[in-house]
């Protein structure tokens, strides 16, 4: 199968925030960094990011790192762990300056003497750091990208999908086996791979996910050995434009927009966050995704809508949702903008510390790919971004320990790829946003594991479209697992069956592994909550 062999240290599957600054970091380490990305080098989740960069840099007054933990914590549901929230949150800051080092530039506060400030839900203080207005994950991953193909120098190999992680005969990393856009294979030989793909948006019919994020890092942790977690919890973000039926991305309204004085209403102009928590508009994303669902059922709508109307300079201030806004009709300034929740965000995935360490040697994972332990049940906002410059830069120090000193020459891969179960990725969208969106019960869980499953066969991936296909076939089984096991609502997972929230038997974290036979096997107890 090999058609041609090339050699590093580290392999970096993945150029959004995260993979980008482990590159970096790993390269000024010292180490031979590749870089493989199956789409153009900007194409995945981060240059869509809207609202900033939630962090504490010490000048807003009244806030503090303890205070955006605290934010942390509340917003997971007793999922987090609590540790990795304070390594994660504490190192913000020098994360943060080191990305200004490499050339992002964020808005000035009005008076023009520090940086300006945004809020978002969930968060108790004014600390989100914006660039561009709303376009925060545009002018990071500009950055980022400027340094990798400028003075780093890194080799960026774009057009690559991974195929599977190949491992030597005591399960170590030994490289990786991919293909190019034109179908050649070959085998990346290294002692190191950083997993840094995303998430799998792409499950859903509607999400804000552009097309590349299927989930394809999951599926090659888990085929390697690795444990994931927290597969269930799925976030919605509560505000999409509604320009009628649609498949693939949506644009997105940030949340910054109810953090500048934006607030949501009914099809009778009726404000309904208000009675539902005492953030109202600003309550956690899991909170106002749901009571918009609640509230497009009672009224028979199809959305609600945001009134921006009394937010001065709309235009010069989110230009990103008001283009997309401009080119649907709406004039944000005098209309109502229509939304939807839509699926946003992974907030489990690959099991790592971090150090982006997981339980396969030599396999590391950062960013939303990763479970950290950051998020637990439903990410708070902006903290995306952060947990991406942070681990991002820590998975870079660990692999360079991890590699220091002599090193033995790499074993050859003991298997090569193998068929995997795969369905046509239709039916796996239709099945997950008709039973696994907001609002799952356990006839439907059950409805979409039977249309899948009907649906499966066994191939052998040999390009993109097939690699996507697995990843997302094996994500959806991974979640509707998962989802039927978690019988209790807590955060992102809603379950209309069982409405309530348990702390006596369900306050853990679910495992995720493969079977023999490639399928999701999952467990509990493993990870415990520490919130």
């Amino acid at each position: 199968m090999t058609g041609w062999e090339a050699r590093a240290d580290l392999v970096v599957v993945g150029s959004g925030v995260a993979g980008l600054t482990a590159a970096l970091d790993a390269t000024a380490a010292g180490l031979r960094v590749v870089v493989v990305t199956k789409d153009d080098v900007d194409a995945g989740s981060t240059r869509w990011a809207q609202g900033g960069i939630a962090v504490v840099l010490g000048d807003v007054p009244g806030d503090d790192t303890d205070r955006h933990i605290a934010d942390t914590l509340t917003a997971g549901a007793g999922l987090n762990d609590a540790a990795a929230v304070a390594a994660i949150v504490e190192g913000g800051p020098a994360a943060f300056a080191q990305l200004r080092t490499r050339g992002a530039v964020f808005d000035p506060s009005p008076s023009g003497d520090g940086l300006a400030r945004t809020r978002e839900g969930g968060h108790t203080a004014y600390r989100v750091v914006p660039a561009g207005g709303d376009a925060t994950g545009a002018e990071v991953e500009r950055a980022l990208v400027a340094t990798a193909r400028g003075a780093a120098g890194l080799p960026l190999l774009t057009g690559h999908v991974g195929l599977d992680v190949a491992l030597d005969a005591a399960g170590r990393v030994v490289g990786l086996w991919v293909t190019d856009d034109h179908g050649r294979p070959g085998l990346l030989r290294a002692p190191a791979i950083l997993l840094a793909t995303g998430g799998y948006g792409q499950l859903f019919a509607s999400t804000t996910n552009p097309s590349a994020v299927t989930g394809d890092g999951i599926a090659l942790a888990l085929r390697a050995g690795a444990t994931a977690a927290d597969l269930e919890f799925v976030q919605f973000h509560p505000t999409v434009l509604h320009t009628g039926p649609a498949v693939g991305r949506r644009p997105l309204v940030t949340e910054a927009v109810r953090g500048e004085g934006a607030v949501l209403r009914d099809r009778a102009g009726v404000r309904f966050m208000t009675d539902v928590h005492p953030l109202a508009d600003l309550a956690p994303r899991d909170v106002v995704a749901a009571a918009i669902t609640r509230r497009m059922a009672a009224t028979g709508s199809d959305c609600v809508w945001l009134d921006a109307t009394t937010i001065d300079g709309f235009a010069a201030r989110f230009p990103t949702v008001f283009a997309s806004c401009r080119d649907a009709g709406i004039d944000p300034r005098v209309d109502l903008i229509p939304v939807t929740p839509a699926a946003h965000y992974s907030c489990g995935g690959v099991v790592a510390d971090v150090d982006g360490r997981t339980a396969v040697p030599g396999l590391y994972a950062a960013g939303e790919v990763a479970r950290t332990g950051l998020h637990g049940a439903n990410r708070l906002a902006s903290n995306s971004l952060l947990e991406g410059l942070v681990v991002g830069g820590r998975a870079a120090t660990a692999v360079a320990a991890d590699l220091a000193g002599p090193r033995p020459m790499l074993a050859d891969p003991v298997a090569r790829p193998a068929a995997v179960p795969v369905a046509d990725r239709r039916v796996v969208q239709r099945a997950m946003s008709a039973s696994a969106g907001i609002g799952r019960d356990a006839a439907g869980l059950a409805a979409a594991s039977d249309a899948i499953e009907s649906a499966t066969g066994r191939v052998l991936p040999a390009d993109r479209a097939g690699v996507e296909d697995a990843a997302l076939t094996l994500l959806a089984q991974a979640v509707l697992a998962a989802a039927g096991t978690r019988r209790e609502t807590r955060g992102c997972h809603v379950r209309t069956d069982f409405p309530d929230r348990d702390d006596v038997w369900q306050r853990e974290s679910l495992v995720v592994t493969l079977d023999g036979d490639g399928r999701p096997v999952v467990g509990g107890g493993v990870l415990a909550g520490a919130a």
